[in-house]
């Protein structure tokens, strides 16, 4: 709520020869065909620690929340710290906001603020793991919008990975008990994977052409316009922010809060899409997709661990199921619209800048 929380390393869906999750730059791709294993090595590792700092968003977010702040107060919070930290590279990249206006109009109200405002409003009503995964029907939801908004075939790979991340998502709000959890947070939270989708189709023409736009231009002036939209609809002057002098409790641990909001801005944010940039960088979008995978676990385990959020065994089966289906419908080969059969050339030249979960 992906973030995803914004997880850069942004699902190849299989849906053509543009797929977002290429870092639009062929001369990388070649490069990692020809770089030494040490190069993926720390490409894999990089790509672990960012799946690492998005999943902990939720985890330093959700005691704020408990704690006083309203859930789109944290995500200005948020937002507008990290595009503070981010200005130096705003500048450098000024001339993207002439170039590609409705790319960075689109994922600043998408990938930014969309996702973050519906994914922390989702985690003060249901748990943190749980919103995660409701998030990861993004590129199932993005495979829906292909065959019957676009009129596109999809694989039967990419099919079956819809149908088991659907059916996971069934174990994992245990809908055997009358949908037990709070309505209006699973609606929350399916919002954050609309605003996604949104944002995959935006960044499906990201990359076209010879006009491509540098990731880390389009991530610094997503959270400069997401902070700006945010600013009005939060109002961050009515904000208790006596809360930020204080301390939050995690599981009967109390922490200072302005520790826990210098993790969201710092290494939630900041530091998370940076790593998630370079990592597919260093490897492919396929395999950085597939990494970052582990955001839903990793948020699923920090929660259990720091806040006490249990789940059934039947929910943590869904989210297995969940996280398969996703990878099966992201490494699903793309079919070609003429012929109808498999494209064996790798997902092309999208944007590749986040694929905004939390």
């Amino acid at each position: 709520m992906h973030a995803s929380s914004g997880s850069p390393a942004g699902p190849a869906t299989g849906i053509g020869p543009a797929a977002p999750g290429s870092t639009g730059t062929p001369q990388a791709t070649s490069a990692r065909g020809g770089s030494a294993p040490r190069g993926r090595g720390a490409g894999l590792g990089i790509a672990l620690l960012s799946a690492l700092a998005f999943g902990g968003s939720g985890v330093a977010a959700k005691p704020l929340i408990e704690a006083g702040l309203e859930p789109l107060h944290v995500t200005w919070l948020r937002v507008a710290g990290a595009a503070l930290v981010m200005l130096p590279l705003a500048w450098r990249h000024r001339d993207l906001p002439r170039r590609r206006p409705a790319l960075l109009v689109g994922f600043g109200l998408l990938a930014v603020a969309g996702v973050q405002a519906c994914y922390f409003a989702s985690i003060s009503r249901i748990p943190v793991g749980v919103a995660l995964l409701i998030e990861y029907l993004a590129p199932a939801l993005v495979l829906g919008w292909v065959r019957f908004v676009q009129k596109r075939p999809v694989t039967r790979a990419a099919a079956l990975g819809v149908i088991l991340a659907v059916g996971g998502l069934a174990c994992v709000v245990e809908v055997w008990s009358g949908l037990s959890f709070d309505v209006i947070g699973l609606a929350l939270a399916l919002g954050a994977a609309c605003c996604q989708v949104g944002y995959f189709v935006l960044s499906d023409h990201g990359g076209d052409g010879d006009d491509t736009a540098d990731p880390i231009g389009v991530i610094a002036y997503g959270l400069l316009i997401g902070a700006a939209v945010l600013t009005v609809i939060a109002r961050p002057w009515n904000m208790h922010w006596q809360v930020l002098g204080g301390s939050a409790g995690m599981n009967g641990t109390q922490v200072p809060a302005v520790l826990l909001l210098g993790w969201i801005v710092l290494i939630a944010t900041v530091a998370a899409y940076l790593t998630g940039v370079v990592s597919i960088r260093l490897l492919s979008p396929q395999v950085a997709g597939v990494v970052a995978c582990l955001e839903a676990v990793i948020a699923t385990v920090l929660a259990w661990v720091l806040l006490g959020e249990h789940l059934s065994a039947p929910q943590i089966a869904g989210g297995v199921v969940v996280l398969v289906g996703a990878f099966i419908a992201q490494s699903a080969k793309p079919k070609d619209p003429a012929t109808g059969a498999s494209d064996p050339a790798p997902a092309g030249d999208g944007l590749s800048v986040g694929s905004s979960a939390p």
